[in-house]
């Protein structure tokens, strides 16, 4: 007997750990996300907090601890653009920081979303950026591109076009992995593409954003009509917390998104790996940057998406 549950430990340990080997290519099929052989996957996981505020965390030792210890089939590095010390200012030392992480998910056999991580749309960085990525990381299955993280004011008809050009660059160089489209107000606005979607490839899906202390539940709602519309939904970013990434936890509230993201199998990602003074940030100032977390690094945020993603079996469903 002990044998026999040594053995289904293995096995369970092994499988876990061949998360895109198992899966590989991404596809969309209808809304819903699938692996290479047409199966539903839901992938859950961990977004690094901006790569210009915490270059510390972008490291391959975080990217091996969040898959072994949180149980993350994916992470999301996300490239900040205009702040200081960000890509327009250090364009090379910040794309070295998400290659450290893209390498790593790379390495450790997890999927990985190369987020530009911006309210606005700059066009020509972001296409000359995803040229150069989509041309290094194409030929593997593990990378996802999320061409704009959050518009802010721009309507859906400048999204849109921003959206068509930058697909158009990264199709150039790889023709089939998954590409993660924003919408206006922060994410908010899934109805605009729902009505008007972008129709020049496939294997795109588009993202929604929530806190759950300030986003209830005329937000999914609203994305629900999205999806029987036929939009594909991604929750690249969300949170317990209110909008702004801090105030108190809306445990009741967050725990009614998990259980529709569960039902509607919609894969999600939570913000952020950082140690910033504010709720959203999983981590306690003095935590290691290299991972290895104790129970005592971990802020309530921390400790509570931890526990809902080692729920998860390597295809999404609940254990």
């Amino acid at each position: 007997m002990k044998r026999l549950l040594l053995l289904l430990l293995l096995t369970t340990a092994f499988a876990n750990a061949q998360v895109v080997k198992n899966n590989g290519n991404l596809q969309v099929i209808g809304t819903q996300l699938c692996n290479q052989k047409g199966n539903p996957i839901v992938l859950h996981g961990m977004s690094y907090g901006w790569s210009c505020f915490h270059p510390s965390f972008y490291n391959k030792q975080t990217v091996k601890w969040l898959k072994k210890d949180w149980n993350c089939t994916v992470v999301r590095a996300a490239l900040g653009i205009e702040p200081d010390n960000g890509y327009l200012q250090n364009p090379e030392v910040s794309e070295k920081l998400i290659t450290n992480v893209v390498d790593a998910a790379i390495a450790n056999d997890v999927y990985v979303i190369i987020d530009w991580h911006s309210h606005n749309l700059n066009l020509k960085e972001a296409k000359d950026f995803f040229d150069r990525l989509s041309k290094k990381y194409g030929k593997f299955p593990n990378v996802i591109y999320e061409i704009v993280n959050e518009p802010d004011q721009e309507s859906w008809e400048e999204v849109k076009a921003y959206s068509e050009e930058v697909i158009a660059t990264i199709r150039k160089n790889d023709a089939d992995n998954i590409i993660l489209v924003g919408s206006p107000h922060w994410d908010q606005d899934v109805h605009l593409p729902a009505e008007n979607p972008i129709k020049i490839t496939t294997n795109l899906m588009y993202t929604m954003h929530f806190y759950a202390g300030t986003h209830k539940q005329w937000l999914r709602d609203r994305t629900d009509d999205a999806i029987k519309k036929g939009l594909p939904i991604f929750v690249s970013e969300c949170a317990g917390m209110e909008a702004t990434g801090d105030a108190a936890m809306d445990y009741e509230e967050w725990q009614k998104f998990i259980d529709w993201m569960d039902l509607n199998k919609i894969s999600w990602v939570t913000w952020s790996v950082s140690d910033k003074d504010e709720t959203c940030s999983v981590l306690k100032k003095g935590a290691s940057a290299t991972g290895k977390w104790k129970i005592s690094d971990l802020k309530v945020s921390g400790t509570k998406t931890r526990e809902y993603l080692k729920a998860y079996n390597e295809d999404g469903s609940l254990k």
